[in-house]
């Protein structure tokens, strides 16, 4: 696309804050007018808390693709890392493991999914849109498409991690001499002659699974415990002025004991109310809508940033911070969180549960707002 030598906004009321004629990129001008032409209250220099996946690699198989967003691509990103994966009916995500925890959110679509404990105990479900899954670190699991395919978002809790990282199994069978697995399964080395010629798979075509009652493999040892997966979307969403919630932590899905993920849907013209997050950092992927962030640091620092389908976001943990819809249809997105259990920090409910006049006298504003204000959360706001 060629680039304009117009400045952004010419002729509008936006104007005064582009002087002379610059190279820009329309594009990205126009989905980030905030950048361009940020609020006055911005200030001071905060890192880039925003990065699309759109300018992700993709690493294309021959079963499907996969791209991500770590901190190589967003620094500031120190907790959690982000991949976005699409199997093709029937493909696999081959057999493998990781030094981090897996959650996992279906987009769309549908697939099986598998695991074995450390004791043997085994796991075997089916998986639709609006379902999570959760491995803890180490567990070795796969995943395999139905019919229709299925695109998924996986969350890992550490921020430098990398897909390309993980241990597959025909990358392990790889690196072990013939001799050395012949004896460690009582095969012969004519038995082995069609293993596969790559070091991994990673993601390959394969067969829809059978139904779930013919796949299933009893272990003498059991089935796991605590189940890995868990209905988001059939859970009951806590309804506000403005749109709905959904939590999913270690209160209603056990196993993800280093995950936390809120499911939001803001209306057009509401926000996620100006509150913080005490116990973690949070990453946001937008699954639908626009929106605009507002993100307060500390040394008087702030920055606003635009928000679409698709873009990944971040805040440090602490930070002040409020999400906006400016567009015309619901904006719905994660929240995510290396944590257990999800905690916010209402700024509405902070002032409303001191004594008054300390407010009104902080800020100058009469006593009789403050004592107006609920004492009880409200996450959405419309007003």
């Amino acid at each position: 696309m060629p680039r304009s030598t117009d400045p952004v906004g010419k002729g509008s009321a936006k104007d005064h804050s582009m002087v002379g004629t610059v190279p820009r990129n329309p594009a990205i001008d126009e989905t980030h007018p905030d950048l361009v032409n940020p609020p006055s209250t911005d200030h001071g220099l905060m890192p880039n808390l925003v990065f699309p996946f759109s300018l992700a690699h993709t690493r294309r198989e021959s079963g499907g693709w996969t791209r991500e967003v770590t901190n190589r691509l967003l620094p500031i990103a120190h907790d959690l890392a982000i991949v976005n994966m699409k199997l093709d009916p029937g493909a696999y995500r081959e057999l493998h493991w990781h030094i981090q925890s897996e959650w996992a959110f279906i987009l769309s679509g549908s697939c099986r999914i598998a695991a074995v404990d450390q004791e043997g105990r085994n796991f075997l479900e089916d998986v639709k849109a609006g379902d999570l899954w959760y491995f803890p670190a180490g567990i070795p699991h796969h995943i395999q498409a139905f019919e229709e395919g299925v695109e998924f978002l996986l969350v890992f809790d550490d921020g430098c991690y990398s897909e390309d990282g993980t241990f597959q199994v025909t990358d392990f069978f790889a690196h072990v001499p013939r001799e050395v697995i012949a004896k460690n399964f009582g095969w012969t080395m004519q038995q082995m002659a069609n293993f596969p010629a790559e070091s991994e798979r990673y993601i390959f075509p394969g067969q829809v699974p059978p139904p779930l009652a013919e796949d299933r493999v009893f272990s003498p040892t059991g089935d796991v415990p605590r189940t890995f997966k868990h209905s988001l979307l059939a859970q009951t969403p806590e309804k506000f002025e403005g749109g709905s919630v959904r939590i999913a932590d270690s209160s209603n899905f056990a196993a993800a004991v280093t995950t936390t993920a809120v499911l939001v849907e803001i209306e057009p013209g509401a926000m996620r109310e100006l509150h913080w997050h005490p116990n973690g950092a949070e990453m946001q992927y937008v699954i639908s809508g626009k929106g605009r962030m507002g993100v307060f640091a500390n040394h008087a620092t702030a920055r606003t940033f635009n928000m679409e389908t698709g873009d990944v976001g971040y805040v440090p943990i602490s930070m002040g911070h409020y999400i906006e819809n400016i567009g015309d249809k619901p904006f719905v997105y994660l929240e995510l969180f290396r944590t257990a259990k999800f905690e916010d920090v209402s700024l509405a409910q902070w002032l409303a549960n001191i004594p008054p006049e300390v407010v009104a006298d902080t800020i100058n504003v009469p006593r009789e707002l403050i004592e107006a204000l609920p004492k009880t959360k409200s996450p959405l706001q419309r007003h």
